[in-house]
């Protein structure tokens, strides 16, 4: 399940957790209904988090990856809750390593 948020630079405010992007956007514009008189305050961000709350436009590539295959396994079981279970981070990790030690394999044994 995705999870978003909207952040307000000028207010330093950042909404609540929204599963769905019609609830990001009506949050969005009752915010700036609200504090901006309709404006778009400069600075503004809305996007994608991750179950521990972080930006995935803001992770690296490796960070990215291990985040949205730990989320995606941690949904299987429970997908509205936020927090990353130790169980998903760990298969997470031995999926990119055992890739990793997979693409490394193929390539040794061509040269």
């Amino acid at each position: 399940m995705r999870r978003y948020r909207y952040r307000c630079s000028v207010c330093l405010t950042t909404s609540p957790t929204a599963f769905h992007l019609k609830d990001l956007a009506a949050e969005a514009e009752g915010h700036r209904q609200a504090l901006h008189g309709g404006h778009f305050p400069d600075g503004e961000s809305a996007g994608e988090i991750d179950r521990l709350g972080r930006w995935y436009a803001s992770l690296g590539p490796l960070a990215a990856l291990h985040a949205r295959l730990s989320d995606t396994l941690a949904d299987l079981r429970n997908s509205a809750d936020m927090g990353r279970p130790l169980w998903a981070s760990a298969v997470a990790t031995l999926v990119i390593g055992g890739a990793a030690a997979l693409v490394l394999t193929v390539i040794s044994a061509a040269l």
